[in-house]
């Protein structure tokens, strides 16, 4: 007898080494297939436009080289001789594999058509892109609870007494999350009420960011200077949210002084100065221009304009150009800005 013939684990060396090259040469197919299924999906997208190519490409590298080992390996079984209870452990992990790759390219697939969609339907219409994104969310958590209950079924565990136990204890898990679910439920509010959506700028207290995500517990929005900032959901509907994306308009009021020496015909005519100066920039409707109070160091003018654009780079080029407009027309007209001074008087006695 030679060494190929010795056995072990009840089965020849030249059976171990004939399933071993099974399995590497099942490796070498799948890693083939993968590669051609890529390949072709590249070549579809150069003659197509629809978006099937990349779905298939998706799930492809969706695909753990794990599952592939495991796969190739249980073939390789086939021409190994076990007793029944390995057999079965056998079959419950290939089983569970698969059930744990089924999930991966289930939630592939989920996040693949929101993403199409979110690129597609961001700028016309917001609104759905939130409520497929928690959608989505909500998708992967139930396609991850089936799995787990399809696993726990496979191993021998009795899911139905499982779920009732579970719903006994529910009331007491409930009770201990009561933070989790109000953000749960907070997120289900936001997505139907739509107070903000994807996109939009909001500003909550001294926090202004674009909302990038909207998840089951926590919002996500990128502020002016670059971080993200994340918010729980149940604080963004016990907060005073401004939404700037609503805007149609845009109200501008602003104040300044000249000096008490400046002339009282002077001081007339200012208000029409700077109505001139509001009413020559574009998309800008003049409200209002008055000689307000006679403050501590200065004669205070407050001033309201509408800009017919909520763009606050807009807005601030007009603002701009009515202050230079301003300054020069001032300096024309011998008006000089009040800024904060103050008079000593010093009486001497005699």
């Amino acid at each position: 007898m030679t060494w190929l013939e010795t056995e072990f684990l009840h089965n020849a060396i030249q059976n171990w080494l004939l399933a071993l090259l099974v399995a590497v040469i099942t490796i070498i197919l799948f890693r083939l297939g993968e590669r051609l299924l890529v390949q072709q999906a590249v070549k579809l997208a150069r003659r197509t436009e629809n978006y099937l190519d990349d779905f298939a490409v998706e799930l492809a590298e969706r695909t753990q080289y794990w599952f592939l080992l495991i796969i190739a390996a249980y073939v390789g079984s086939w021409l190994l001789h076990f007793d029944a209870a390995v057999t079965r452990i056998i079959g419950q992990s290939v089983t569970i594999a698969f059930f744990l790759q089924a999930a991966l390219w289930g939630n592939g697939a989920i996040s693949f058509w929101v993403a199409r969609y979110k690129h597609e339907k961001l700028d016309v219409d917001a609104g759905s892109v939130t409520a497929l994104s928690a959608l989505g969310l909500v998708g992967s958590f139930v396609l991850w609870s089936v799995i787990l209950l399809l696993i726990l079924d496979n191993v021998g565990v009795q899911v139905t007494s499982l779920i009732a136990g579970l719903g006994i204890s529910g009331i007491a898990v409930a009770l201990a999350i009561q933070n989790i679910l109000g953000d749960l439920f907070a997120s289900l509010s936001i997505v139907m009420d739509k107070p903000f959506v994807i996109g939009d700028v909001i500003a909550i207290s001294d926090f202004v960011g674009t909302v990038e995500k909207i998840g089951l517990k926590t919002t996500r929005l990128r502020s002016i200077s670059g971080e993200q900032l994340v918010f729980s959901n149940m604080d963004l509907l016990t907060s005073r949210i401004r939404n700037y994306k609503s805007m149609q308009t845009r109200r501008i009021v602003f104040s300044l002084g000249v000096l008490y020496e400046t002339p009282p015909d002077k001081v007339e005519q200012i208000p029409a100065i700077i109505r001139e100066a509001i009413e020559s920039q574009d998309q800008v409707g003049f409200d209002r221009a008055h000689f307000k109070s006679l403050d501590a160091s200065a004669l205070t003018f407050e001033v309201v304009y509408n800009m017919q654009t909520p763009d606050y780079g807009v807005y601030m080029d007009t603002q701009q150009a009515i202050n230079l407009a301003l300054l020069r027309r001032f300096a024309a007209e011998g008006i000089e800005f009040a800024y904060p001074t103050q008079t000593l008087f010093v009486k001497r006695d005699a």
